[in-house]
């Protein structure tokens, strides 16, 4: 089963195919995306990275977390699930 993880401070620089990329050196990227604001179109600075199983998930968390990653020190954890949030007035 896949694992979902969440990679914060990325650069504005980094993009989909380049996040996949670095990630498929630690195994197989399921998905790559990076959360773009819907007003602005440019990155929020992070995104979530799906590996096909907890090995290489957590493979791709000792490779990376801390590390720099397009001049950004990121950090790499389990993605948890979206929690709920009061609506905006």
């Amino acid at each position: 089963m896949a694992k979902r993880l969440y990679v914060g401070n990325l650069s504005y620089s980094t993009t989909d195919d380049s996040l996949k990329e670095a990630f498929g050196q630690a195994g197989t990227v399921e998905s790559a995306t990076i959360i773009m604001d819907k007003m602005t179109g440019r990155s929020k600075g992070f995104g979530f990275v799906e590996m096909s199983t907890d090995e290489e998930a957590q493979k791709a968390i000792e490779m990376y977390d801390g590390k720099d990653l397009d001049g950004r020190t990121v950090k790499v954890n389990e993605a948890r699930p979206m929690e709920e949030r009061a609506p905006r007035e």
